[in-house]
């Protein structure tokens, strides 16, 4: 295999979530079954402690090599049968020094400090992507990364500007937010022409990248009953139907507002690739109530890909030798399939 073939592949850098979670148990049993796209180049990065614990909780058993760089690594050795698991060890993070099952500012500090190295690794050139295990927000916020989620944590440190946001993908379709992490009373204030127009723009780019090549997208509505002709509100008539007609117009596949409690039926039936909605709840109700266990959390429109599960930390399985990796291996197909699809469009 020739170095110029490697360039093109995506690199994936794994970060093993919260030690205090099922973290690194879900990525060891991903890590052991490579489970992930061919031609994907994945190296873990974070303590070999962790790795090691998280091996016993999966009750796995694979080869590791540490590298002091990501240049360093001999991929060639890596993809032999039974090659070893390359590793960046950050000697950061001793799990016995940390509680189990529950969430540890500084547990939290130290995944941030994780995920600040592998971001300024992004940013250099040196990853392609980032796939994460669970984190724990409160236990990141207390732990001195002040910031209400962690996609506010990446825009920051990517130093984007402009609108992002969180894409939620499972089997039947993906979801996008006009409005994320604020109340529900500030959401409705923010739904704006702007961030509609952006959240639909983003939708998709980010689900042409995913490989949808005319992505069929459904804009939900905000009041109930779409409105009802402006009895329950007028949004519907003021602001969402003349953004999505601009939106179309600029050649968008696009339809809406479609009243919530009706869009993502369609959605399920197949009619759309993805949908908009105005604020959290609405289309997270609908995707955990699907596919759970298999969802993917993207952060979307920044500079960097990042995936994680769509699933939390699971104090309570901890340990017990029983997380299921579906949502982790689904993570790092879509990660590893995004930055592909932008290798190739960089070329």
């Amino acid at each position: 295999m020739t170095d110029k073939v490697l360039e093109t592949r995506p690199l994936i850098g794994l970060m093993l979530g919260d030690p205090t979670g099922i973290g690194p148990e879900i990525a060891c049993r991903m890590i052991a079954r490579r489970a992930w796209p061919a031609g994907t180049r994945v190296v873990v990065i974070g303590d070999a402690r962790v790795l090691a614990m998280g091996q016993g909780d999966a009750q796995v058993e694979f080869a590791v090599r540490r590298y002091p760089r990501v240049e360093d690594i001999d991929w060639n050795e890596v993809e032999q049968p039974g090659g070893p698991t390359p590793l960046i060890d950050l000697g950061n993070m001793d799990p016995a020094a940390l509680p189990r099952a529950e969430a540890s500012p500084e547990a939290g500090k130290l995944a941030g400090d994780t995920l600040k190295a592998m971001i300024d690794m992004a940013l250099a050139g040196r990853l392609d992507g980032i796939c994460f295990a669970p984190l724990n927000k409160g236990a990141m916020f207390r732990g001195g990364w002040n910031f209400p989620d962690e996609h506010q944590m990446f825009a920051a440190l990517t130093g984007h500007q402009g609108f992002y946001g969180e894409m939620n993908v499972i089997d039947q379709f993906a979801t996008f937010r006009v409005t994320s992490h604020v109340s529900l009373r500030k959401a409705v204030d923010m739904v704006q022409p702007p961030r509609v127009a952006d959240a639909i723009r983003l939708a998709d780019r980010m689900l042409r990248d995913k490989g949808v090549t005319s992505p069929r997208i459904g804009v939900a509505a905000l009041n109930p009953h779409n409105g009802e002709n402006g009895l329950f509100g007028d949004e519907e008539i003021t602001i969402i139907r003349p953004t999505v007609e601009r939106m179309r117009a600029e050649g968008i596949g696009c339809v809406g507002p479609v009243s919530s409690d009706v869009v993502f039926i369609k959605a399920r039936a197949g009619e759309f690739d993805g949908v908009v909605m105005m604020y959290h709840d609405q289309g997270q109700i609908a995707t955990k109530l699907l596919g759970f266990n298999k969802g993917v959390t993207v952060t979307a429109g920044l500079p960097t890909v990042f995936t994680t599960p769509a699933h939390g930390t699971a104090f309570d399985i901890v340990g017990k030798h029983v997380a299921g990796s579906g949502a982790m291996e689904a993570a790092m197909d879509i990660g590893a399939r995004l930055a592909a699809s932008r290798k190739a469009g960089a070329r």
